[in-house]
């Protein structure tokens, strides 16, 4: 009888194992089709607890040299995880406060008199953001910070602190700075002393330039028929909102770290922290994935994009990091979850519906919108759409119906009309007519 149950035990764990490694496996034929078909090249890493259970990279499509699970990557605005976590510290320190007023380290910020340390890390302060809402920042110029610090202090106040949230970097630049300042030691010795040596973090740090030499990758962006190198920011920009190079794997344990108590000692940190505010955590958002909530942040630099999430009942983490997708990332990580789960998925269709050209024809010309301060051209190339915003980039257009065109890799719609235009993107709508 022993020998009985012993051997159906036996063929019970053979059955799950097999099970967890087709499902593994199908997440791996998802991103390799993907892949394959120019629609994604990135890094996935899927943890459980404290071990990593599936982790790859996928490169440039047809490429000799291929990337691998130590790979590095710009993260962008999952730097401000890290920040809010040495920030977090340093209250835990009693060097800081979160009713501290911006007022006792720049002054001459306008409202710094009632902007808090947790109105700047809740995204509560009332700042322009210096990235996307000043037109007048050089992505690609070197900036001091002194510099940096007098452009924010020019900033006229967008909403009276703490009456409402808008999502700035200008927060976790000035963040960062106070950090340096409270501490005497630069940002970088910060994070390596604070949380990569703590949890053993070593594909994690600061960095200017991409060096291949160091296995760090580029970005890039799909012009329809390849992909093209992204042209590298400068990095004094990003700072502490966004200059983080990392990989997948590093995230996840990153994540783990801060729920299980490695980087911060008292639970009212980690409460402050997951404790929303208009969908702001402090250096956290959540992701819901049916009934489950992740915490976690997202990021975005250059051709780069990134995303780190962690569900504390299963203590499982996921990040996926892309250098180039010309496909919607949302939609990629629906797939890879909906196959973790064991969710009924089909993999997308990726071949592009074929318009009549007679038809593209109508919608050919440069369209303006009240409400944008460019023009959008619209032309045809090889019988496809090519669109390119005034300064910027072509990007071409895949056709889901006769009227109806997506850029997937920048979450643009466009639907056109008699001579209009609908564009879509990040939950906003713009109106455009045909000059």
């Amino acid at each position: 009888m022993k020998k009985t149950f012993l051997l159906l035990f036996l063929i019970s764990c053979l059955s799950l194992t097999a099970q967890e490694s087709t499902r593994f496996r199908k997440i791996d034929s998802l991103l390799t089709y993907l892949n394959a078909n120019n629609k994604f090249m990135g890094q996935l890493s899927i943890r459980e607890g404290d071990n990593v259970v599936f982790s790859r990279a996928y490169g440039l499509p047809q490429s000799t040299v291929q990337p691998n699970g130590y790979t590095k990557y710009k993260i962008g605005s999952i730097t401000k995880t890290f920040t809010a976590v040495m920030v977090m510290q340093l209250v835990e320190e009693k060097k800081l406060k979160l009713d501290t007023k911006l007022a006792r380290f720049y002054p001459k910020i306008p409202n710094a008199n009632k902007i808090t340390i947790n109105d700047l890390l809740r995204h509560r302060s009332g700042i322009l953001d210096y990235v996307n809402a000043d037109s007048a920042v050089n992505v690609l110029a070197k900036v001091t910070k002194e510099e940096m610090i007098a452009r924010i202090t020019s900033y006229k106040p967008v909403f009276e602190p703490n009456s409402k949230a808008a999502y700035s970097n200008s927060n976790y630049y000035l963040l960062g700075c106070i950090l340096e300042k409270i501490t005497k030691t630069d940002y970088a010795t910060n994070l390596k002393n604070r949380i990569l040596v703590p949890l053993r973090l070593m594909d994690t740090y600061m960095v200017d330039k991409v060096n291949i030499d160091r296995n760090e990758a580029y970005s890039y962006l799909y012009d329809g028929s390849k992909w093209n190198p992204f042209p590298e920011w400068d990095m004094s920009l990003p700072f502490a909102a966004g200059g983080i190079t990392s990989n997948a794997n590093d995230l996840t344990a990153f994540m783990r770290g801060i729920f299980n108590g490695k980087l911060l000692k008292q639970s009212s940190s980690l409460d402050e922290m997951t404790k929303l505010n208009q969908t702001y955590g402090i250096g956290l958002i959540t992701f819901p994935f049916g009934e489950r909530k992740f915490f976690g942040h997202d990021g975005r630099i250059e051709g780069f994009k990134s995303v780190v999430g962690y569900y504390p009942t299963e203590k499982m983490g996921i990040s996926l990091i892309t250098n180039g997708d010309n496909f919607n990332r949302n939609d990629i990580m629906i797939g890879i979850l909906s196959i973790y789960y064991k969710m009924p998925f089909a993999f997308p269709n990726l071949t592009s519906l074929k318009v009549d050209e007679s038809i593209l024809n109508n919608y050919a010309g440069i369209y303006s919108s009240k409400d944008l301060p460019l023009k959008i051209t619209i032309k045809i190339e090889k019988g496809e759409l090519i669109a390119q915003a005034t300064g910027q980039s072509s990007f071409p257009l895949n056709a889901i119906s006769n009227s109806e065109f997506t850029f997937d890799s920048a979450g643009i719609n466009m639907t056109f009309g008699n001579k209009t235009m609908l564009l879509k993107q990040g939950g906003m709508e713009f109106k455009f007519a045909k000059d």
